[in-house]
């Protein structure tokens, strides 16, 4: 079973939560952050996704991770996020490679550990790529007036939000109105319905994007017992 952990006070400005499950293979969908995840045979750092990717962990297999806040990501790891996005790397390639071996040893609690101890020369949060990563995260958000908002211009904006998050505004935009939908969509209703309250034009817009985000319609993905993931904001 998905269980998910408030992080400790000191890690709570990169961290959202650390989290616990058993591999049940399928695919793993954009949620807008980035994990470091056990794996069973090690541990990488998944950056954050514009598309499914295969869970790539044998079915049964205890999987934990902790899981960066959104447009923190840059911060925590030390690089621009996008040179993760749509990747999954050995924590080697970005922090130390013992890493695997402590965490092999001391599992969820060595891997908060090291983070704890990478975050004290981790860089601070970039307040205007979080505040717009969480205005972005608002129903109804317009990417083309996020700039405006925050008194920053359009250049300016996405070279920042990149660099924290991994991709563009307009990218999270749609990330994050899929990730509604899952939620939404977990307390029940029709799609029609569905669509409209998490921001789609209509129904065929949410079918669009699904099938782009996940590779299966609604109907298939509901089915298959999709769940919502990433930074819980509400």
């Amino acid at each position: 079973m998905y269980r998910e952990l408030a992080p400790p006070p000191d890690l709570a400005a990169h961290v959202a939560c650390a989290w616990t499950t058993v591999a049940r293979g399928g695919h793993v969908l954009p949620d807008g952050c980035a994990d470091l995840v056990w794996t069973g045979g090690g541990l990488v750092v998944a950056g954050p996704a514009t598309q499914p990717a295969p869970a790539g962990v044998p079915v049964g297999t205890p999987v934990f991770g902790v899981r960066f806040r959104l447009g923190a990501a840059g911060a925590a790891l030390g690089l621009p996020a996008e040179e993760l996005a749509d990747l999954t790397v050995p924590v080697g390639e970005v922090w130390a490679p013992e890493l695997s071996e402590q965490v092999a040893a001391g599992g969820l609690p060595a891997l908060l550990a090291a983070v704890r101890q990478r975050l004290r020369a981790a860089e601070a949060v970039d307040p205007l790529a979080r505040a717009a990563a969480l205005g972005l995260a608002r129903p109804g958000a317009r990417v083309d007036t996020l700039g405006d908002e925050l008194g920053i211009s359009e250049r300016q904006l996405r070279r920042r939000f990149a660099g924290a998050v991994g991709y563009a505004p307009k990218t999270l935009a749609r990330v994050l109105r899929f990730q509604r939908f899952l939620a939404l969509a977990a307390r029940g209703g029709d799609l029609a319905g569905l669509a409209f309250a998490a921001g789609y034009a209509d129904q065929a817009h949410l079918t669009r994007e699904c099938v782009r985000l996940s590779g299966r319609t609604p109907a298939v993905l509901l089915a298959a017992g999709a769940q919502p993931a990433g930074e819980r904001l509400g």
